[in-house]
């Protein structure tokens, strides 16, 4: 029996990534995020040599807090725009920014110009960056029809992010031993570049959305976003403990450099070692993921993976020795690889889809901001107290936050488990199964419990339509002109011909046993089944199919007035 389930829970992380393949649209948004963050990686490792060479550890520190704060203030005025239109087509714009700023950084490098210019456009490459991610995690959902579809999305873009955790520092490592930091620039411009190429071509039918306004504020617009996450505790919760991860995370990026050169004794090459051991324990991280797919437990394994950000940095001020250094590295990266795939779907599952991209967008500005007092809280630790002393204190705030949050996390899991049943019921009905995970989410999101006995009337022939109705449990039939017309079962939906002609209802229920429902009102069904082009095709046709097998002969008055 126990090997019953292991061999299911290898074949469902199995499925994750060849579904992700086999969807042309999920493959090039997914290598796309491969391709921006392999760039990223390498520009970081890049840029902290710089700024090492050019002032040490404080210079390391001040770069780091520099690079993100303007970051931190653009990316929630800007990701508005990753919720109006193609999200695609800002990724491909985020992406052309990137390449040409870390190649002009490559530029000034070759020709020995002044740091401070490279630092100047590591900060217009880290402003788009920071949107990449906001517009690239609200893409997602669009592209996935169902939760568990998009917990296999994650997992597979936290595989993703983990190689090129890995790859970009060992592409960065092994450049510096042979050449300079600006052929590690223009490696990672041309990763940005093929980013942008993948997504061109990208074609999927997007999700309705409120139209833009007419008079776009972008600060107004950012400010919803804003009060989305104050208004969700949960979203609160969530984001703060990636921000508490961020600023292990800039710590890291200084104590990176400090450990290996200072501590150590590795040199330059050390620093892209160290971080190497990160991107191994990222890709080793996100294959053992990829076997949480179906656990439920996503708000536990997100605290676990915050927790590893922090205890490995203490353990290594504890032993600072190269060999016990790499493999603890490692465990931070299997940390990152659980808060990528449980944080980010959490988050896309929690947040509506309309505000999506700027609720990431509040993410990546509280991210940016963390990382830069990461980097200058760290550097100030060295300075101060030590390397060692930096190590263990700095490490210790991930796991402390985390077990203060276990119960918390706890609960969100059992919300989701029970929106993922009304999800799978809404599935059951043909009209709703084109549905992207968003939509399919709102609907789920509006339900609302009728209980009806047996015998009695959900509505009657002639009935003004004002909601739409599934079956949770029990049979109904249907009334026409006095006689049973069909007969309804657990899973099949009912009223829609009154919601959609404006008529007024074409036949009656009536509960033969007890009846579990759960029910929609028109304004909840209406714009969503009719605003996304597949569902509005199918309804039409489920429409004409019920009319075509059931014509009433009886008159039934006016039509309603049309539902506002």
């Amino acid at each position: 029996m126990g090997d019953g389930r292991r061999r299911t829970t290898l074949r469902d992380a199995a499925a994750a990534f060849t579904s992700n393949w086999r969807n042309p649209n999920l493959r090039r948004a997914q290598l796309s995020f491969l391709g921006a963050w392999t760039a990223e990686w390498a520009f970081t490792v890049a840029l902290g040599i710089v700024a090492y060479r050019d002032g040490g550890a404080a210079a390391l520190g001040l770069v780091g807090l520099l690079r993100m704060l303007p970051s931190a203030i653009l990316a929630p005025l800007l990701s508005p725009i990753a919720d109006r239109g193609r999200r695609e087509r800002v990724l491909v714009l985020v992406s052309i920014v990137r390449g040409v700023a870390t190649a002009g950084a490559g530029i000034v490098a070759a020709v020995a110009g002044p740091p401070a210019v490279i630092y100047g456009l590591a900060v217009i490459s880290t402003i788009a960056a920071t949107l990449y991610r906001p517009a690239h995690s609200a893409l997602l959902p669009s592209l996935c029809r169902t939760g568990y579809e998009l917990a296999s999305a994650n997992v597979v873009r936290g595989f993703l992010d983990s190689t090129a955790t890995l790859v970009g520092p060992l592409v960065a490592a092994v450049l510096l031993q042979f050449t300079g930091v600006d052929v590690v620039f223009g490696v990672a411009a041309a990763a940005s570049f093929w980013a942008a190429a993948l997504l061109v071509r990208l074609r999927y039918e997007a999700p309705p959305r409120p139209p833009a306004p007419s008079r776009p504020n972008l600060g107004k617009e950012a400010v919803e976003g804003i009060r989305a996450v104050v208004r969700n505790r949960d979203l609160s919760l969530v984001l703060g403990l990636a921000a508490a991860q961020a600023l292990t995370r800039g710590a890291l990026t200084v104590l990176s450099v400090v450990v290996a050169i200072e501590l150590l004794g590795t040199g330059e090459p050390g620093v892209g070692a160290l971080m190497t051991a990160v991107g191994v324990g990222a890709v080793l991280g996100s294959l053992a993921a990829s076997l949480l797919i179906g656990t439920g437990r996503l708000g536990i394994w997100f605290a676990v993976g915050v927790g590893l950000w922090g205890l490995p940095l203490t353990l290594v001020g504890l032993l600072p020795q190269q060999s016990a250094a790499l493999p603890l590295l490692a465990f931070i990266g299997v940390g990152n690889a659980l808060v990528d795939v449980a944080g980010f779907t959490l988050i896309g599952r929690m947040a509506p889809d309309e505000v999506l991209g700027r609720v990431f967008g509040v993410l990546e500005s509280l991210v940016a901001v963390s990382i830069g007092i990461g980097a200058v809280i760290a550097s100030a630790l060295v300075e101060w107290f030590g390397v060692q002393t930096a190590l263990i204190a700095i490490g210790l705030v991930c796991p402390i936050l985390a077990l203060a949050s276990l119960r918390r996390l706890s609960g969100m899991d059992r919300s989701v488990e029970g929106l993922d049943v009304d999800i799978a019921l809404l599935r059951r009905v043909p009209m709703l199964r084109p549905l992207p995970l968003p939509s399919i989410e709102q609907l789920a999101r509006g339900l609302e419990p009728v209980a009806v006995p047996a015998g009695a009337a959900v509505f009657t022939q002639g009935d003004v339509g004002d909601r739409y109705y599934v079956i949770a449990s029990g049979d109904a039939d249907v009334l026409g002109d006095g006689r049973v017309v069909a007969t309804l079962g657990p899973g099949e939906g009912f009223g829609e011909i009154a919601l959609l002609r404006r008529t007024r209802r074409t036949a009656g229920v009536v509960a033969r046993s007890p009846l579990e429902l759960q029910s929609l009102s028109s304004d909840r069904f209406l714009p969503v089944v009719l605003g996304y082009t597949p569902s509005a095709t199918e309804a039409a046709s489920t429409v004409d199919d019920l009319l075509h097998r059931y014509e009433p002969t009886e008159p039934h008055g006016e039509p309603p007035p049309p539902v506002p």
